[in-house]
């Protein structure tokens, strides 16, 4: 059986097969090309150098020569020497080196010579030692010409290897040429020829995979009619088998699931609808896939046609919008500040108010389809809340008149006729007197609460250093602390920059907060203010090491009328109300983290002064 696998390997391996013969022929002619230059250097340099250092050595033994007839004897006779034992150890390579026809015979004739030159040279120098005047004519007629015939022999041995190099140069320029001649055509061919087959061997496999590809394409567009034709026995013919019979079944569960999938739907819409919340779920192209006639009528629209429009068309809130596309951006709920949720809609002049929660849908695969938006009205809870804070507001100003009156009355029975009363008398008087200053306080804080959620608490900015504000509050609650045995730490770093604050408001909260730690540490504990720069704000903190706050309590702790310990009547429960709403206004956040037992820290941040 002939496998996928094996037709892919028989493509290759032709394909490598060519490339085999095209480099064996290469090395086969790189290696001619490389004996026909050693041949070069073998053959004719080593004789080309030895006639050159000849040359040289018998002119200098001829002006050697001339020194002695010169008078200059001994240098002459030294100089001689020394170059007769150079021109004889080149002659002697010369020999050695006898590679070329001719070659040898001038060799000869060039050793005769210079024995007959060395012989005439003693002579002269003989002669010289009797007569000089002869001497110089003995060096012309006998010497001279012997030095000169030796130099042209040894410039004929020179010009007889330079030939044969050139010679030698010639046939390697040959064999280069052909050898490029020959790896372009045999090269020219095996790329044809690779070509053609790698064209067939291509066509052969590609086919049945770009039928199934095909195939597949047909399949993705949910037509399951489709088969791929099965072609001989190797792999792929195994997967055009197996992808038939995907088909089949992938048919068969899609004939039998598309009624359930309808069913399914039509269920999910009618769910929707009769959700009494308003519901609008957007793709990942913010076009409204589902529209229920709550939110239809929250928006003033029909929902058939609002279906495949987007967001915008329906909505017109760029702030809303916003959170749609953190939350589809990173796949979960965006992250909305408290009052930031709620969604005010103007029909005429009635305000309708609604809370927004905003849920990124996602499949097991990670992939986000789009964005659910659930709009609860909440209109009615506002006005509630609106009518609350109004009665509170009355009722403390209401409160406050007689408050005053009983408070004077108390503190002149407690003046003049404590002196007159009997101690259970006086005792119960006293207990009038703190419950009436518990009152006081408690109407002072409602009112002070009222003025900030109706937006008429007055606040004078200005930059101040964090270190003041913390130094002013430990002074006021310094004394208790020290009544109590608790010690108060300081950690406010000095060089910590300006900020943007209102001085009394923000030492009120603080010694809130402090007052509160206090309340729950018991003696001997410690309570630590603490300060840092984060980003373009300043954190101040306060740490205690009591109680701790329960964690069901943890999320309500700001809210109104809360304390940390149900059973304790020491406070109003609106201290950290206040707190978090000076906080605020400020541009800041409050929050707490705490553990049962283990301590609490409270934490606000201001704004750094620009």
């Amino acid at each position: 059986m002939r496998t996928f696998r094996k037709k892919i390997l028989l493509g290759y391996g032709a394909s490598l097969l060519l490339i085999i013969v095209v480099l064996s022929l290469a090395v086969v002619l790189i290696l001619r090309l490389g004996r026909a230059s050693e041949s070069i250097l073998r053959e004719n340099y080593q004789s080309i150098q030895a006639a050159e250092n000849m040359i040289d050595a018998v002119e200098r033994q001829d002006s050697a020569t001339l020194l002695i007839l010169l008078g200059y004897q001994r240098q002459g006779a030294s100089e001689f020497r020394e170059n007769e034992t150079l021109f004889l150890q080149w002659l002697g390579r010369a020999k050695d080196n006898i590679t070329i026809s001719g070659e040898k015979e001038i060799i000869d004739t060039l050793e005769k010579g210079y024995a007959r030159y060395l012989s005439e040279i003693s002579n002269l120098q003989l002669l010289y030692q009797s007569a000089p005047t002869q001497a110089a004519n003995a060096y012309h007629e006998a010497v001279l010409p012997l030095f000169r015939s030796i130099r042209d022999a040894c410039i004929k041995l020179r010009d007889l290897n330079h030939e044969t190099m050139y010679a030698a140069s010639n046939r390697a320029n040959k064999i280069s040429v052909q050898a490029v001649f020959s790896i372009s055509v045999i090269g020219g061919v095996s790329v044809l020829l690779v070509i053609v087959f790698s064209m067939f061997v291509s066509h052969l496999i590609s086919r049945p995979v770009t039928e199934l590809k095909e195939a597949a394409l047909q399949v993705a567009q949910a037509n399951y009619n489709v088969q791929v034709p099965v072609r001989g026995s190797d792999e792929v013919a195994l997967l055009a088998t197996q992808f038939n019979l995907m088909v089949e079944k992938l048919k068969q569960f899609h004939d039998m699931n598309i009624g359930r999938i309808i069913a399914e739907k039509r269920k999910s819409e009618a769910i929707i609808r009769s959700v009494d919340d308003g519901i609008v779920v957007v793709d990942d192209n913010f076009l409204i896939t589902n529209f229920n006639p709550e939110a239809a009528k929250i928006f003033g629209v029909f929902p058939e046609d609002s279906l495949e429009k987007h967001i915008l068309e329906v909505m017109r809130d760029e702030r809303l919008f916003g959170f749609l596309k953190e939350a589809l951006a990173s796949g979960q709920p965006p992250r909305i500040e408290e009052g930031e949720d709620i969604l005010t809609i103007k029909t005429g002049e009635e305000s309708r108010h609604y809370q927004v929660s905003i849920v990124p849908m996602r499949t097991p695969s990670g992939v986000n389809p789009g964005v659910v938006l659930l709009l609860r009205d909440i209109t009615r809870h506002r006005e509630l809340d609106r009518l609350k804070s109004e009665f509170v507001m009355t009722a403390s100003h209401e409160l406050r008149t007689p408050l005053t009156s009983i408070n004077m009355a108390v503190d002149l029975l407690r003046e003049s006729a404590a002196p007159k009363l009997t101690d259970q008398e006086q005792a119960l008087l006293e207990a009038c007197h703190e419950d009436v200053q518990r009152l006081r306080a408690l109407v002072n804080d409602l009112l002070d609460l009222s003025k900030i959620e109706a937006g008429k608490l007055e606040l004078s900015f200005e930059p101040v250093q964090p270190h003041f504000l913390c130094d002013q509050a430990l002074s006021i609650i310094k004394s208790q602390a020290e009544s109590k045995g608790i010690e108060l730490n300081s950690a406010v770093p000095q060089d910590l920059p300006e900020v943007t604050a209102d001085p009394h408001k923000i030492v009120w909260v603080l010694v809130n907060l402090l007052a509160n730690a206090m309340r729950y540490t018991k003696a001997g504990g410690h309570i630590k203010l603490a300060g840092d720069r984060v980003g373009n704000q300043v954190q101040l903190a306060v740490t205690d090491d009591g109680e701790g706050i329960p964690f069901d309590l943890q999320p309500r702790i700001f809210d109104k009328f809360v304390h940390g310990k149900p059973s304790d009547g020491g406070g109003s429960g609106l201290g950290l109300a206040i707190s978090k709403e000076i906080v605020k206004a400020h541009r800041g956040a409050i929050w707490v983290d705490s553990s049962p037992g283990q301590g609490s820290t409270f934490t606000f941040t201001l704004p750094i002064a620009a």
